[in-house]
């Protein structure tokens, strides 16, 4: 018997091929909603994945159209809007800046991403356990960012100086020091320092009523997308790979 991970007997992915377990959940993720919206009609019965996971326009303009009707998400009160703003005022300040400096361990084509993860954590915990005095030259070292050869220092940054998803992860913290956990954006895994912090000023909750709202609409879809997802993982035959492990329903 071969070790092909399959969804309802769909391959996902090559025989002799191991994708890394987080792409592995992101597969099936997507094959669980695929067969979906063909059993709904979505979708031509002929369509089928290809061996490296990707799936056709008609297959994901299907998916898309299948979550809109399966996955409904009620919009947030206003209490529950006030609740998550009192405690996330800090998330929607204005102008707040950090000083950074970083470590970027880039993932490029052909790159062992496994390896280079693990490489990037071993650094982390080297840093974490410093006395900050080791970073500039563990940046020189390791970074393959230009900023390395200053010691990783970016200076002076505010959240629409950053990549989205670096801001989102790096100015989610508290307090000053190595982040505890490598930072994802799409240049690679960071170790980030924040040396010092300049706070923003703190909005009224009637400015920013709709982007909490926008905030809480988006935790909800996840949440609704995770329960739908465990139910068509529920009545489909899996093989291969674990569901119970996955950290988002999808990766993105």
């Amino acid at each position: 018997m071969d070790d092909v991970a399959r969804i309802n007997g769909v391959p996902l992915h090559a025989p002799g091929e191991r994708p890394a377990a987080e792409e592995l959940r992101q597969r099936a993720c997507m094959e669980l909603l695929r067969q979906a919206a063909q059993r709904e009609g979505l979708l031509a019965a002929t369509d089928t994945p290809s061996a490296d996971g990707t799936i056709s326009e008609a297959a994901s303009a299907a998916v898309d159209a299948h979550i809109d009707r399966a996955v409904r998400v009620p919009p947030p009160s206003d209490a529950a809007c006030r609740r998550h703003f009192a405690a996330n005022a800090r998330a929607y300040a204005k102008g707040e800046r950090l000083r950074l400096r970083h470590i970027l361990f880039a993932v490029t084509p052909g790159v062992d991403v496994a390896a280079l993860r693990r490489r990037a954590e071993a650094a982390l915990l080297e840093l974490r356990c410093d006395d900050g005095t080791g970073f500039p030259a563990a940046a020189r070292t390791l970074s393959n960012c230009p900023s390395g050869a200053e010691g990783g220092d970016l200076g002076w940054l505010a959240a629409e100086d950053c990549a989205s998803e670096f801001a989102k992860d790096v100015f989610a913290h508290a307090g000053l020091g190595v982040l505890p956990r490598l930072v994802h954006s799409r240049f690679g895994l960071h170790i980030v320092e924040v040396l010092a912090r300049e706070p923003g000023a703190a909005p009224e909750y009637e400015t920013v009523r709709d982007a909490v709202a926008t905030t809480l609409t988006r935790h909800g879809f996840v949440t609704v997308l995770r329960q739908y997802l465990r139910v068509l993982a529920g009545d489909a035959r899996i093989e291969g790979v674990d569901l119970e492990g996955a950290q988002t329903p999808l990766v993105q």
